[in-house]
């Protein structure tokens, strides 16, 4: 309520001013860590939290210490752990010091999941990027940046700022400016615009990237494909993996790792917690959790079950408030409509918002699609209860998805408050006293 309350009395000059000032002030009061660090900057709409940790892994698979923070978790070389603070990209004070923790543990490198958010907030300008890398662009938090061209904006300040801070010399190598993009996105050829040292592309068929992926396979136990003759078998299900998989492959190359480590990396990641995470305590039924908020996630995610044996489809989801993206809550509902058997609306981050406003937005895009309440469309606003009838619902060879939150470690409600929550942990125990 007071943020809301200052932004409204507060030009908002001044308060990008303020902003830019904290940037800075935060960096210089924790020693400017990342000027000690090569630092890789993910952002885009889709996959930013899998390539970071896919980028860590790659990189500890040629023998360097990582450090990483992302919408899912946060690793300091050794130590990982999973992110509770509902926020992609932490405020300035707490991301400095995050940074000069891995300089102190004797990282070489920091990933960070670089949201676009965070950007308008200047959270990125106390952090001296060597690498940034853009992995897709499709309309999500448009309401939050008044409109689509300002959300690419916003990322694009990233671009900017790559070259606007000064060139490093690590353990004597001099450590060019490096812009990292996905060909096949529509937008690449805006992030390709900026200035930097050195433009990499990749592509999952395109020959003329940097890096292509050829021979791709996906299969209901991983996704495979090839970089020239060498197979890489990701655990990880669903081809948009792919893409997240190449940014690894790209960079590591780059630092001069062999692709038979990178390899060696990827295929020994199982999952990425909350991203398309199966959920197993002896059940004969299968229960898959991701995150995938948005339309366009969700169609993937969609397409990926495609190949996983089923009978029918019970969907729990919802969507969030706090001013994010009020007109995707009907086209969720739709979407839903039309690929369950079964849906189950319910609470998600409601923040200040009316929580029962939020699930009759989205219930009236199932209804559209031709769903009806109370016989295969249900709207229970308590999660935990929406989980449970999801459950209770599913019998043999049947596929339950629960998808909004992932890991998410709280649920943001009314008051600025976040009630701990994981839905994972609490399928877990529902199942168990099935």
């Amino acid at each position: 309520m007071l943020k809301s309350l200052i932004r409204k009395l507060v030009p908002e000059n001044l308060i990008n001013l303020y902003h830019k000032y904290l940037a800075v002030l935060s960096a210089q009061l924790y020693g400017n860590p990342s000027d000690k660090m090569i630092v890789i900057g993910v952002t885009g709409t889709n996959g930013k939290s899998t390539t970071v940790a896919l980028i860590a892994k790659t990189l500890e698979a040629g023998g360097y210490r990582v450090g990483y923070t992302s919408t899912v978790g946060f690793k300091v070389a050794d130590k990982e752990w999973l992110n509770n603070k509902k926020m992609t990209m932490l405020g300035r004070f707490q991301l400095q010091k995050l940074l000069k923790q891995m300089v102190e543990a004797g990282c070489r490198y920091a990933v960070i999941e670089t949201s676009s958010q965070g950007i308008v907030q200047s959270r990125h300008l106390g952090i001296n990027y060597d690498y940034v890398v853009f992995t897709n662009l499709t309309p999500e938090h448009i309401e939050a940046h008044g409109g689509f061209e300002n959300y690419k904006n916003a990322k694009g300040e990233l671009f900017k700022h790559l070259t606007e801070r000064p060139w490093k010399k690590i353990e004597g190598k001099h450590i060019k400016k490096t812009i990292v993009a996905n060909m096949d996105d529509e937008h690449s050829a805006y992030f390709l615009s900026f200035p930097a040292d050195k433009k990499l592309t990749y592509s999952d068929h395109d020959h003329s990237g940097n890096i292509f992926a050829n021979n791709i396979q996906v299969t209901n136990t991983g996704t495979s494909f090839n970089i020239g003759l060498t197979t890489i078998n990701l655990q990880l299900l669903g081809a948009f993996n792919v893409y997240n998989a190449l940014v690894s492959v790209t960079i590591a190359l780059e630092e001069g790792i062999e692709l038979q480590k990178i390899k060696q990396g990827l295929e020994a990641v199982p999952v990425i917690p909350g991203r398309m995470e199966l959920i197993n305590e002896g059940q004969d039924f299968t229960v898959l959790v991701d995150y995938c908020p948005e339309p366009y996630s969700m169609r993937k995610m969609y397409e990926t079950i495609v190949l996983l044996k089923k009978n029918k489809i019970i969907h729990v989801f919802g969507s969030c408030g706090g001013g994010r993206d009020v007109a995707r809550r009907p086209i969720l509902g739709k979407l839903v409509g039309e690929k369950a058997d079964i849906a189950i609306v319910t609470n998600e981050d409601p923040y200040d918002d009316n929580p029962e406003t939020i699930i009759d937005q989205v219930v009236a895009g199932a209804v559209e699609a031709g769903k009806a309440v109370n016989q295969n469309l249900y709207k229970i606003i308590n999660r935990q209860e929406a989980i449970e009838k999801a459950l209770n619902l599913a019998q043999i060879g049947d596929l339950v998805l629960v998808t909004g939150k992932g890991a998410e470690q709280a649920m943001a409600v009314a008051g600025g408050k976040h009630i701990p929550w994981d839905d994972r942990e609490v399928i877990r125990e529902v199942l168990k006293s099935l």
